[in-house]
């Protein structure tokens, strides 16, 4: 495969891309993690994500 005269601007292209994306997908799994385990210590507190229906309808 031939890149030419540009072939470095072309394999730093693709590398920054390839670090931009695996970067999110880290920010996001630990992102994840954290709400997990924010949600964990409501729920121990007895704070539920459940939404209460009123039985007064």
């Amino acid at each position: 495969m031939e890149l030419g005269t540009h072939a470095g601007f072309i394999i730093a292209s693709y590398a920054l891309c390839i670090l931009t994306v695996l970067v999110l997908v880290a920010w996001v799994r630990i992102d994840k993690a954290n709400q997990e385990r924010a949600l964990k210590e409501l729920a121990e507190q007895g704070i539920s994500r459940a939404r209460r229906v009123h039985e007064s309808r």
